[in-house]
């Protein structure tokens, strides 16, 4: 007999939101930037990795962020992770399947690794402690994923174990440190196939439409 979850913990930056990757290249030409350089010189290369992760943490702000980055790509600092993202939307429906959720008595919770608040704020207009049962922001505890802190955390917030959970990330290596933990994984890849999977993980209709594709990859 399938085991059904209780809880749904859900990434938030290109998962309630559009992709992060589109939205990174379209700021590069708007900046006159090359095709990679913003990926080659923050997320790929040792010292950006390190300031990334420093302010996923907390002890870098996003104007210190801001400021590094932009000498490492010669460009102007002035709200830099505002302009990087700022073709950001909301994703309808992961939003309306969250909700969804909710409604059938599903505990729903965001785990982010943050990027600062100020003086650009990625969560803004997504009323994430109104709609949401928990909210982890990783640079207010002083860890990220995908260390298992972090998700013992979420837990906690929710009050549920591992196994009565699902996680939800875009980032295929935030996955398997979830999954030893016992929580079943979904790459998000595809909108349409992330709510199959979770259909199927939760044992609840997601949304109205029928689902003809195939779920993304879950582990169980």
């Amino acid at each position: 007999m399938t085991q059904h979850r209780k809880g749904l913990v859900l990434d938030f930056g290109g998962v309630l939101t559009t992709p992060l990757l589109p939205a990174a290249l379209a700021f590069e030409r708007r900046d006159g930037l090359a095709e990679g350089t913003l990926l080659t010189g923050l997320y790929l290369d040792p010292e950006g990795i390190r300031l990334t992760e420093e302010l996923e943490r907390g002890t870098l702000t996003q104007t210190q962020w801001n400021e590094a980055a932009a000498g490492r790509l010669g460009i102007s600092p002035d709200n830099l992770m505002g302009r990087i993202f700022a073709d950001l939307r909301p994703e309808p429906s992961m939003i309306a399947a969250a909700a969804a959720a909710r409604r059938a008595g599903i505990k729903v919770g965001i785990l982010s690794n943050s990027v600062g608040l100020t003086p650009w704020n990625l969560y803004d207009g997504y009323d994430v402690e109104k709609l949401y049962d928990a909210l982890v922001l990783s640079e207010v505890h002083g860890t990220r994923k995908p260390q298992p802190e972090i998700f013992r955390l979420m837990l906690e917030e929710l009050g549920l174990t591992a196994e009565e959970c699902v996680f939800v990330d875009d980032t295929e290596q935030y996955l398997p440190p979830a999954a030893e933990l016992g929580l079943a994984t979904v790459h998000a890849v595809e909108p349409a196939k992330t709510v199959a999977a979770l259909e199927a993980l939760l044992g609840i209709p997601l949304t109205d439409e029928d689902m003809n594709e195939e779920p993304d990859r879950v582990t169980p």
